[in-house]
């Protein structure tokens, strides 16, 4: 169990402790769960008005009043939520991989583990790879030939990266990914119909008798630094150039991105949203949940696409989207209160309708 004073944890947030600094910490509590040795986490006067009575310290706004709640001790900070991210990691104990390498792994004799890795049961490592100093990977993980990733990464139990991946430092992966799969790229003889139907808008002509021929993925995946990667997400190889993903991205469970997708450094891609292939996504971008952006397309730094919305031409800098087609956020709630208002105004029409005309009147 991971236990801290108070005046370690404020320490570690650069901030001050507030009260007993002696007080011992055995985790972290929602407000109004909170055990005398724990720290509850109430970032705001409504949380803080639900906390328990048992509560000993707490983690709170700037200015907060906390001999007021009743406390021994606090730490008060202008951002709570953003002062979790340090704070979670002080109490997060991770999966226990344990050290060093188990013996039930199958690993290469020209593979190179860097000092510090720990390697878990029944991991199989394939020829020339090379592992960071202080990696841990976790049970059931395969690792392809020639695959290198950097120091400190946390590979929890059961991905699959595919052979040639380069990853960064400080890498941490979720169980069920799979990273570096063969893109998804298929062609045949004389146009398909989607080639058809794209050139036409709906038109397509003859196709019978055509076969799909596969196009092997020649490129791999390149993989910045501090990326994190949800569970039994899939990240396709490139056909010829490698797919990439910039430093400090986070992307969420259930992801797809499609073979040559390049993602740019801090974006943040939540749970089922996708991107096909051959598509740029700038710095910064944010794809919520369920949302996606079609093949062949640019999406300029800083966009954000909401919930479910759908990107299908290239995207300048900036824009807050939604819809499918996505657009303009301002723009598309201007369309979603005109739909709404449709029941009444045809309502208004019908009843304009069964009005007597001028005609009628003076007849």
């Amino acid at each position: 169990m991971t236990i801290y004073t108070l005046a370690e944890i404020a320490q570690a947030l650069g901030a001050e402790a507030l009260g007993d600094e002696t007080l011992v910490l055995r985790g972290l509590s929602e407000p109004q769960d909170a055990a005398h040795d724990q720290l509850a986490l109430a970032f705001s006067e409504s949380a803080a008005a639900d906390l328990s009575a048992a509560a000993e310290a707490a983690l709170l706004w700037s200015d907060a009043d906390w001999k007021a709640l009743g406390l021994k001790g606090a730490v008060c900070v202008p951002r709570p939520r953003f002062s979790l991210g340090p704070l979670s990691k002080m109490f997060d104990e991770g999966p226990k991989i344990g050290s060093g390498v188990h013996p039930s792994a199958v690993i290469d004799p020209s593979a190179v583990i860097g000092k510090g890795a720990s390697v878990g049961p029944f991991v199989v490592i394939g020829a020339d790879v090379v592992v960071g100093d202080n990696a841990q990977i976790g049970a059931h993980t395969t690792i392809g030939y020639g695959t290198k990733i950097g120091a400190q990464a946390l590979i929890h139990a059961g991905v699959n990266i595919g052979h040639k991946v380069t990853i960064g430092d400080d890498f941490t992966c979720q169980s069920g990914t799979v990273i570096g799969s063969d893109g998804f790229s298929f062609v045949t003889p004389d146009k398909a119909p989607t080639e058809q139907i794209r050139e036409t808008l709906g038109e397509r002509g003859e196709t019978a008798g055509q076969h799909w021929t596969r196009i092997h993925s020649l490129g791999s995946v390149t993989i910045g630094d501090q990326v994190d990667i949800g569970a039994n997400t899939c990240i396709d190889r490139g056909t010829i150039r490698d797919t990439k993903i910039g430093n400090r991205t986070k992307i969420d469970n259930f992801v797809q991105l499609a073979h040559n997708a390049v993602v740019g450094e801090d974006c943040l891609l939540c749970g089922a949203s996708g991107v096909a292939g051959s598509s740029t996504l700038g710095d910064r971008v944010v794809l919520a949940g369920q949302s996606g952006v079609v093949d062949n397309v640019t999406v300029g730094d800083d966009v954000i696409l909401s919930g479910s919305g759908k990107i299908r031409t290239n995207q300048p800098a900036g824009r807050v989207l939604m819809g499918d087609p996505a657009i303009p956020m301002k723009s598309g709630i201007e369309q979603y209160k005109a739909l709404r208002r449709l029941p009444r105004l045809a309502k208004d029409v019908a009843a304009l309708k069964k009005a007597p005309t001028s005609d009628s009147d003076n007849s």
